[in-house]
Parts: structure tokens; C-alpha cells; sequence
């Protein structure tokens, strides 16, 4: 495969805070070990409002201005640095977030999301979208580490696959097992992923609570719907539909502290409750956690789980086509992001297509 490669592209680059552009910059190029890819798709994820805002996560997310944003994004290598061995140009692939600088002890483990030289480029981490340049541009530079294969999977398809495998990494920390119950609160696009793969390992069922068309969706890939607008006392409703015991897992993905109290107070004796959204300080009860001996576990990215998830998205097991609501070009990234940032017409995943 030839391409001819631009001098420079279209990019969106974040300004200052809540200010953005679309703008023409130079074209980046590979370095050792990475790949330049010519974007097919990009979804906008839970963390990239915030990003753009620049209020939650200041001074680290982004750490610098000007920046571009985006990780969940898939496309075509159309060029490699020296010493890249995984891909070559022609290639269709998808991005994960992390990479490690690959020698602390965390990367040497496999858990190279939580780098110990988080941030620090120089000894070699990346962070694409957060720390380090990302994806909501025409080209995007990455690791070979941190780039997968799709095969003939679509792009807007494979956006996702950073996202589903962040549920797989969920549902594994959940250790959710062959006919167990499970309860996944916030029916947004990792819910309705926890769903998929609670299920798909084995969960005899799976409680989703939620409401309105994303609670629909939900049913619609197996979930038992618990509207929390009808039932008033989601907890209460489950606990009647599992004869008092609970689930033996709860997963939040609404990221409220409320859900959290949520999760706790829905698992049996021995639960496990997982916490991958972002709900800040949450007041939870010790002794409650001790005297029926809950697991409460956190939820970072997907360490070693793209690859896991990308034959169960090709063969049908996880869908996302019904996940995906909306296409806007990169120069509508502003119209975009308010549509997925206030739910309008009904969004659950947001797609740019550069």
C-alpha cells in the first residue's frame, strides 16, 4: 500500500478552557516503534467533556495547551517508524488509551495502565488523549503496543473497542462466574458493554437500572430492566426479583456516589461491587463492607483486554451497531460533543468520522 502523506491535517485542538478549534497543524510522524494511522472513526467517550472543559481534571488532563484529544478511535496505518514489527501500512486497526513505559514494576505485570511513570514521556508512557496527543484529527501517531487488528470489523464498529474492553476489565474485576446474578447501574455505552459480557461469561442474569430509550436498548441485549423512574427503589426491586439474597456482583457505571451506595447495598453476603466510573469522595459505610465481607474494587482502561474483545465484537457475541446513534464530521465536533454531553435525540455513542 502507497500513500501519499500530507504535510499537515485537520485537527481539533483544544485552546483553553471550554475553548476549542478546528485547526490545520502538521501532520505528525512515527517514531520508533509506532505507527502513523489515517482515521476512520473516533467516538467521543464519558471523559472527553471534561477534558474539553478543562475544569475537573485541570492540570492534568490535558496537562498543556494547545492539545488534541480523543482515544477511542480506529483506522487505517498508512506509515511505521523504525523498529516496528507488529504492522505495517494497510493495516486496519484500533486504538487502546495506555501505554506503559514497559520496565516499572506495574508494566512488567501486565498492569501498564497504572505506569508508575505515568506522565512522564521521556521514560517512555503514553497516554493518548489524556497526556499526550490523541486521536480527533485525520492522523494520529501511536505505540504498536498500543494498536490492535481489526480485521474487516467497520470503523465506527471498532471506536469501541477501547470501551468494551474496559467492560471486559469490569466484568473480570467483578469475577462474574457461570449462572451468577449481576447488577449494572447507568445503561450508558460501558453498561450496556458490562451487560454483554456479564452475560456472554455466563451470568444467568443481568440487572440493568436506568430508564428511557437507554434502559430500552439495554432489554434489548438481554438485560432485565429495572426503571428506576417506575419502581422508585431500584435496590428494593432487586432484592424482590432475586428473593431477598441480592446479586452476587454489582458494577456502577453511572458514576454517582449514590450508585455506589447503590451497588453496595444490592449485593448478597460476599458480593462484589466494582466502581468504573468517576464518583469522587463517596461515604460509605466499613463495617457494613466488613461484616458481609464485600469486595469494593476501582476500574482503570484495559490492560490485555482489547485482543480479548475484538473476536467477540467480529462474531456477534457483543454488538455495538445498536449502541451507535450519531455521525457528525470533524468539522461538527462542537455540535458533537453538546449532543452527547446533554443526550440529545436520544445519544448513547457519538461518532466522528474525520
Amino acid at each position: 500500500m502507497v500513500t501519499t502523506i500530507p504535510e499537515t491535517m485537520n485537527a481539533l485542538v483544544l485552546t483553553a478552557p471550554g475553548a476549542f478549534e478546528i485547526r490545520r497543524v502538521a501532520t505528525p510522524r512515527p517514531g520508533p516503534h509506532e505507527a502513523l494511522v489515517r482515521v476512520g472513526a473516533i467516538a467521543i467517550c464519558g471523559s472527553d467533556p471534561p477534558i474539553v472543559e478543562g475544569v475537573k481534571f485541570k492540570g492534568l488532563w490535558p496537562p498543556s495547551y494547545p492539545f488534541t484529544p480523543g482515544h477511542e478511535w480506529a483506522g487505517t496505518v498508512v506509515a511505521v517508524g523504525e523498529g516496528a514489527v507488529r504492522f505495517r501500512p494497510g493495516d486496519r486497526v484500533a486504538a487502546e488509551a495506555h501505554k506503559g513505559c514497559g520496565y516499572c514494576r506495574n508494566c512488567m505485570i501486565g498492569r501498564y495502565q497504572l505506569c508508575e511513570n505515568y506522565g512522564n514521556e521521556a521514560a517512555g508512557h503514553r497516554h493518548y488523549g489524556f497526556t499526550t496527543q490523541g486521536g480527533f484529527a485525520e492522523y494520529v501517531v501511536a505505540s504498536e503496543r498500543a494498536i490492535h487488528d481489526i480485521g474487516d470489523m467497520p470503523f465506527d464498529e471498532a471506536t469501541n473497542v477501547d470501551t468494551a474492553a474496559t467492560a471486559l476489565h469490569a466484568v473480570k474485576r467483578g469475577r462474574v462466574a457461570v449462572g451468577e446474578d449481576v447488577c449494572v447501574i447507568g445503561p450508558g455505552a460501558v453498561g450496556l458493554l458490562c451487560l454483554q459480557l456479564a452475560l456472554a461469561s455466563g451470568a444467568a442474569r443481568c440487572f440493568v437500572v436506568g430508564r428511557r430509550h437507554r434502559l430500552k436498548v439495554a432489554a434489548e441485549l438481554g438485560a432485565v430492566p429495572v426503571d428506576y423512574e417506575k419502581v422508585g427503589d431500584p435496590v428494593a426491586e432487586i432484592r424482590r426479583l432475586t428473593a431477598g439474597r441480592g446479586v452476587d456482583a454489582a458494577i456502577d457505571c453511572a458514576g454517582k456516589p449514590s450508585t455506589v451506595r447503590q451497588c453496595l447495598a444490592v449485593v448478597c453476603k460476599g458480593g462484589r461491587v466494582v466502581c468504573a466510573g468517576f464518583p469522587g469522595n463517596v461515604e460509605l459505610s466499613i463495617t457494613d463492607i466488613v461484616m458481609r465481607e464485600i469486595d469494593v474494587v476501582g476500574v482503570r482502561a484495559d490492560p490485555n483486554t482489547a485482543e480479548e474483545v475484538i473476536p467477540l465484537i467480529t462474531k456477534g457475541t457483543v454488538r455495538i451497531r445498536p449502541m451507535i446513534s450519531h455521525r457528525f464530521p470533524l468539522a461538527d465536533f462542537g455540535r458533537a460533543l453538546e449532543t452527547f454531553s446533554k443526550n440529545l435525540d436520544n445519544a448513547i455513542k457519538v461518532v466522528i468520522e474525520p
